[in-house]
This record gives structure tokens, C-alpha cells and sequence, in this order.
């Protein structure tokens, strides 16, 4: 069923008015991993309620209680449950997104204020914090409402929609609320819900539209030397004692080779090598080592194999090294002993790992290394949380809908990935709710989420609101 051509036109005749909504996001600082702006993740809460509800969607903020950040006890910011249509008729459709940003300042490197939204013309391209990592997508869905409503259109299919502010900090308040929901029985807000799609992701390239089925988990870890109880002078007391940044470094290194190869025993064992015909698809995708090389800025992938490279990033565990805390990294030098150090590290999970399996296995590792040592410092080993990894059936209808909406926007086919990066979120809904979960992006793989000048090219949040939309038509008109 292809979207009506009214809808398709009022997007583009409306488009303005759609980016000044974008802008109004982008300049509340809805930053979830600072308690210092956790009343304008409050705040983002209830201006994308008041959003929803004035486009005819029933709400219900959720209450998650609070939680202790930077030894402050704080309000969790609710998660915005909705719902339009209840039509026995029709399919339900569950969207997520989440209206929490990353941490942003000017002086991190960005170009123009991250919460102003700052359209370059020449190139289309907004910039601002949230504008692809989800702002925009979020409002994408909103976009699709205001213009069923100002048409007079009747939407194709019921929508519940499940918006959370606490997505780049910790998603585990959801997945209790979830789990809880799902309890209540045929009364839950996600009763009937037929499918999930998710738009939290990117192009693989700044080419070709794809659809995601698959995202590794994750697992975090702190490990923590310790041995003086105060900084030293390395000419008082170097070759003098066992120090902890030297333990430490040599703990780092036996982690993970400069290719990529990890050695903790067991880790790389547990998942089985591609045949023939998996290794096919990442060869068919369109995404060149040049692609790899223009993101990161310099040459320096791993290998020159296209398939080997994408492979590591989609379908094979990977460990990097993140920091070291308690060293000293300002200006010119210091000799200091440092008294305390703690690296820390994190590993992508993929089918059939999970952070319980992979655990059992870094525990024990860095021990045995440390022991080898003979130090007389002392270790420390946290697991930093985690998630599972995620991986869904890409020939379920779900994902034949949105296939035929991508060629009706874009005019081509979607590659179909595994993305190397983790939304815990979606294994919560995929075991819950035991429903297909699909991830529709908007978004480039140039738009930077995350990093300073994150933006979203304004034809992706144009086009993008079109194919969320022409993505619910064709869900209603697919034979289950």
C-alpha cells in the first residue's frame, strides 16, 4: 500500500515548520549523564508530551523513582508512553526512541553552540546535539502524526510509542518497566503490539539506506592497581617499589593485540567463523575500505579486505581500551608515582556471548596475569554493566515493509547490517514482548553522533520523516 501522495506532499510543503520544531528540541539540554542537567532532561520530558498530546496521542508519563549520580539522589526522567488508535482491525506498531542526549560544550570542539541548531545552507546539513542521536528521528514520528492529522487521514495502523530520557546513561529503569508492563497480562500498555521498530542508528555510508538486524552487546570494565597510600617522587622512589602504573600498563597490554585479536582465552573462541555464504553478504554491501578510511580520517583499517572489516565491526567481538584514570595528563611533565590507577576497558558482545559468559572469563584472566607479576600491589576488578547482544529474523514481514518503503522513497534497495554499537533496549522488547524488532534509521553514517558537530543532513530528516511514514503503510498492506 503506498503512502498517500498528500501526505508525501504536505511533508515537503511543511518542511520548515518541521526543522523549527527540530531546533526548539535541540536547544534544551536534555543531557542525561550530568545531574546538573537533569531538570532540562525533565524538561525535555514534558515538552515532547505536551507535543504528543497535541497531536491527539494518549500519554502516561511512567515514574522510575530516583537514582544516586554523582552523589546526588535524583529523579529518573519518566518514560513518555503513548498510544493513538485501537483499532482491532489493524496492526500495532511499537516505536522507540529517546529524547536524552549526550554531553556537548563548545569548548569540546564544536563549531557552533551544540544547542542551537545551526543550519549550514550550502550543504543542508543541522547541527546540534540530538539532531540524529534521536532527536530528529523522535520528531520524525511526530512529523508523520501532524500531517495525518492536518490532512484529515486515518492512520494505517494503531501506534504505541515508548520515548525514554535516560538511554545514553543507563536503560535498565526501562527494561524494569517493561518487564513490570508486560506482567500486568492483556492490560499492559504494550498489549496487541505486532511488531517494534526502532530508529537509533545510521547509514552504513552517506550512500545507501539500510536496515539493521543485529547489535552487539556490550561489558565494561574497571581495573584498579593500588599500592603507595599517597603520590611518590619517581627520584625518591623509582626501582624502589612495585608501582601501580606499571602493573597496570602491563595488564592493558595482554588484553588485546594492535589487530584487533583479543586475548583472553575463550572470548574469540565462542563464536563460530562465517561460511561462505555470510561472508557473501558483507561483500554485497555497499561500503568500500575508502568509506572506513573518509570516517575516521586517516588509513588505518585493520585489514584491505572490505568483508574482514565489516565483519569486525557486525559480527565479531571486539575489545578497546578507553582510559586510564588517576594518571597524570595535563601540560609538560610530572614525575609523580602515581598511588592509584585504574584502566578501564569494554568489550562488543556478539551472539552467543553475554556479559555473564564474557565475566567469567576477564576475572580470572587479569588475576592470573597479575599473579605472574609477583607484585605487591593490590587489584581491583569491576564489571562496569553490560548488555546482551541482539539479533533478528530480517525476512519477518516487519522488515519486508520497511524494504518496500525504502524503495518507494529512496528509489533502491537497503543494505541489511549488524551495526557494531549497543541499544540494550531492543533485546528487551525482542525477549518481552517476543515480537520482531526492526531498526529504521534516518540518520548518515557521517552525522557523528556522539562526537563534536553531530548533525543530520536536513534531506535525511526530510526524507526519513516520509519513509517512517510510507514504512506504516506498507506494514498495513502486507499479507502475516
Amino acid at each position: 500500500m503506498p503512502s498517500s501522495a498528500d501526505f508525501l506532499q504536505y511533508i515537503d510543503q511543511h518542511s520548515q515548520k518541521f526543522i523549527d520544531r527540530l531546533a526548539e528540541a535541540v536547544a534544551i539540554p536534555s543531557v542525561s549523564a550530568d545531574a546538573a542537567y537533569r531538570a532540562d532532561v525533565i524538561k525535555m520530558s514534558g515538552w515532547l508530551d505536551n507535543q504528543l498530546k497535541g497531536l491527539g496521542v494518549e500519554t502516561r508519563l511512567a515514574d522510575l523513582g530516583t537514582h544516586v549520580m554523582d552523589g546526588q539522589e535524583l529523579p529518573l526522567p519518566p518514560v513518555i508512553l503513548g498510544k493513538i488508535g485501537n483499532d482491532p482491525k489493524k496492526k500495532t506498531v511499537l516505536v522507540y526512541g529517546h529524547y536524552d542526549v549526550q554531553p556537548a560544550e563548545k569548548s569540546d570542539g564544536w563549531d557552533t553552540d551544540p544547542f542551537v541548531l545551526t543550519i549550514d545552507e550550502k550543504s543542508g546539513r543541522m547541527y546540534g546535539r540530538g539532531a540524529t542521536d534521536d532527536k530528529g528521528p523522535v520528531l520524525g514520528w511526530l512529523n508523520v502524526l501532524e500531517a495525518h492529522q492536518a490532512l484529515g487521514l486515518e492512520l494505517p495502523v494503531n501506534i504505541r510509542f515508548c520515548f525514554e530520557g535516560m538511554e545514553e546513561t543507563d536503560s535498565d529503569p526501562l527494561d524494569r518497566l517493561i518487564q513490570s508492563e508486560v506482567a500486568k497480562g492483556s492490560d499492559n500498555w504494550f498489549a496487541g503490539v505486532d511488531c517494534v521498530c526502532i530508529s537509533d542508528n545510521y547509514w552504513l555510508n552517506t550512500r545507501t539506506p539500510c536496515l539493521t538486524y543485529g547489535l552487539r552487546g556490550i561489558i565494561g570494565f574497571k581495573v584498579t592497581i593500588s599500592g603507595p597510600t599517597r603520590d611518590l617522587h619517581s627520584g625518591g622512589f623509582g626501582r624502589m617499589v612495585h608501582e601501580p602504573m606499571t602493573d597496570l600498563i602491563y595488564l592493558m597490554g595482554k588484553l588485546v593485540t594492535p589487530d584487533g585479536r583479543i586475548l583472553i582465552p575463550g572470548v574469540e573462541e565462542m563464536v563460530a567463523p562465517p561460511d561462505a555464504e555470510e561472508r557473501e553478504l558483507y561483500e554485497k554491501l555497499d561500503y568500500t575500505i575508502q568509506d572506513v578510511e573518509e570516517a575516521v580520517g586517516a588509513p588505518i583499517t585493520i585489514s584491505n579486505d572490505k568483508a574482514t572489516v565489516l565483519m569486525g565491526r557486525m559480527r565479531m567481538p571486539s575489545l578497546s581500551l578507553h582510559g586510564i584514570e588517576g594518571a597524570f595528563s595535563g601540560p609538560g611533565g610530572k614525575t609523580v608515582i602515581p598511588s592509584t590507577v585504574s584502566g578501564k576497558f569494554s568489550l562488543r558482545l556478539v551472539p552467543p556471548q553475554t556479559p555473564e559468559t564474557i565475566e567469567k572469563l576477564v576475572v580470572p584472566y587479569l588475576e592470573q596475569e597479575f599473579a605472574k607479576l609477583n607484585s605487591k600491589n593490590k587489584i581491583k576488578i569491576e564489571s562496569m554493566g553490560g548488555g546482551k547482544p541482539w539479533a533478528a529474523d530480517y525476512k519477518h514481514w516487519n522488515y519486508e515493509a520497511a524494504i518496500r518503503a525504502t524503495k518507494a522513497i529512496y528509489n533502491r534497495s537497503p543494505d541489511l547490517t549488524r551495526e557494531g554499537g549497543s541499544i540494550p533496549v531492543t533485546l528487551s522488547f525482542s525477549e518481552s514482548l517476543g515480537v520482531n524488532v526492526l531498526l529504521l534509521p534516518m540518520g548518515r553514517g557521517d552525522d557523528g553522533a556522539h562526537s563534536t558537530n553531530e548533525k543530520l543532513d536536513r534531506s535525511n530528516f526530510i526524507e526519513g520523516t516520509k519513509l517512517l511514514g510510507t514504512y506504516l503503510y506498507e506494514i498495513a498492506a502486507i499479507a502475516t
